[in-house]
């Protein structure tokens, strides 16, 4: 077979607003975007990498040029698998040999065996500082079913309690993205649940969560930094009762595919989500989607712009993807 030509390049995109969390604020979104070429088909792959394991675009650039200056020629989304841990730069090519072989196969849903279906994604609704800033953000994303609040540890019932007088008709789950204590999440989850709240997200730090074997609260519980790939997996489920899946976390699509799998069998609900990345990010993660209970693809609309063949949202739905954009066909 001939041999496979790559090209990698970091690109930067503008943010509509700043997104603020509870542990980090983004102001711009820098990704790495790998390119490989075969007998004239095309295939790509894009990552933003995990902030909190120190991934910047330039270590992703630097890592994902390592990798395939020595393997690159005949590299298989197999081999990949053994020759590079999960990270950021590993989701960028093993989505790019996807994308690659998709196309060679003449399209993705055939080579996956799997008939997709529009999906509901959230909005999300930055941790602002005023809760009533938060409650104006939330109303302008009244038209979406579904909203992700972004909370920390200050006020988090008096913010829910302001936007849910803003939208009192819209889902709500929260993203606490390790900001509590266990006994702050003793005290709130109850209240946030009165206030119609269906889950939390990530309440605490990761490797500081294993008082969660145990709690019997109201909502149920998410894992996302606590759930990196499968070797997460023995810990969570005895600790969480939802795995929220990213590529940039999984090191790609074939892993994030394995553990959607083994979550489900033992007995988890599945959520995808991302970094904030363009529709060539949310593409591979709407694979996933298909499995899910809890769909956040809204990486996108936090941009000034994205890529040609974009996806589309239109009040939370988002439809097949166009095969132009990923995955060919």
């Amino acid at each position: 077979m001939d041999a496979l030509d790559w090209s990698c390049a970091v690109e930067t995109f503008q943010m509509v607003r700043p997104l603020k969390i509870a542990v980090h604020t983004f102001h711009d979104m820098r990704a790495l975007v790998v390119t490989v070429r075969r007998n004239g088909v095309v295939g790509r792959g894009e990552a933003q990498g995990v902030f909190y394991l120190d991934e910047t675009a330039e270590r992703m650039l630097s890592e994902a040029r390592l990798l395939i200056d020595r393997h690159g020629a005949h590299l298989t989304r197999s081999a990949l698998q053994a020759l590079m841990p999960p990270c950021g730069a590993r989701n960028a090519i093993d989505c790019a040999l996807w994308d690659l072989e998709a196309r060679e196969a003449g399209g993705l849903w055939s080579l996956l065996g799997m008939h997709p279906e529009t999906v509901t994604t959230c909005n999300t609704v930055s941790m602002a500082d005023d809760p009533d800033v938060a409650a104006e953000e939330a109303r302008s994303m009244a038209s979406y079913p579904l909203l992700k609040v972004k909370l920390g540890a200050d006020r988090p019932v008096e913010r829910i309690a302001a936007i849910r007088r803003a939208v009192p008709g819209n889902r709500i789950f929260v993203d606490a993205n390790t900001g509590w204590r266990f006994e702050q999440l003793v005290d709130w989850a109850p209240r946030l649940n009165a206030l119609g709240v269906e889950m939390i997200e990530q309440p605490l730090p990761r490797g500081e969560d294993a008082v969660l074997e145990g709690y019997d609260g109201p909502l149920p519980l998410a894992a996302d930094e606590s759930c990196l790939h499968r070797a997460d997996l023995p810990e969570v489920a005895r600790r969480y009762s939802i795995v929220n899946i990213k590529l940039d976390k999984t090191g790609g699509l074939t892993e994030a595919l394995a553990l959607a799998r083994e979550a489900r069998a033992l007995g988890l609900d599945l959520m995808v989500g991302n970094f904030c990345g363009t529709s060539l990010a949310m593409a591979p993660s709407f694979v996933i989607a298909q499995m899910c209970r809890y769909c956040d693809l809204d990486g996108p609309l936090a941009l000034v712009e994205d890529r040609e063949n974009a996806m589309t949202f239109e009040a939370g739905q988002v439809p097949v993807f166009q095969p132009a954009l990923w995955g060919g066909g």
